[in-house]
């Protein structure tokens, strides 16, 4: 398994309506991150702060300046630290990341999916609730 290379396919496929935040994290949101806090709407995530309409991509998700002009397109978060806890969980499952042609994966994560699975929950223990089991 390779490293991740920002490519972004994560945060633009599930970077609209298919995520979510935590109660806990739209509270503190509003009360220390008034920036992030004025994307959500009736505790649902991430609505345009004028119009109210749902947006279709992460208002913090960002293109990162290029080096050259022929570098591939690298994607930053804007609110890393303080991003929903959907986004650091991702990804969880190998089979997931196949689906979702994520660059992290090698030929041999597909050819064996179950060692590729063990390396993936040693990446990403940091990132996971104490229950992930």
């Amino acid at each position: 398994m390779k490293e991740c290379n920002q490519c972004g396919k994560c945060c633009i496929k599930y970077g609209g309506e298919d995520l979510a935040a935590t109660t806990e994290e739209i509270d503190l949101w509003e009360i220390f991150n008034p920036e992030i806090f004025k994307f959500v709407k009736n505790n649902e995530i991430w609505f345009d702060p004028k119009s109210g309409l749902r947006l279709k991509t992460c208002p913090f998700l960002e293109v990162a300046p290029k080096k050259t002009p022929l570098d591939a397109t690298l994607y930053t978060c804007s609110i890393y630290l303080d991003r929903p806890e959907d986004c650091r969980h991702y990804p969880s499952l190998i089979a997931e990341m196949i689906r979702d042609e994520c660059e992290m994966i090698e030929a041999i994560d597909v050819s064996n999916p179950k060692k590729a699975q063990v390396k993936l929950d040693v990446l990403m223990v940091d990132s996971r609730p104490p229950s992930y089991s």
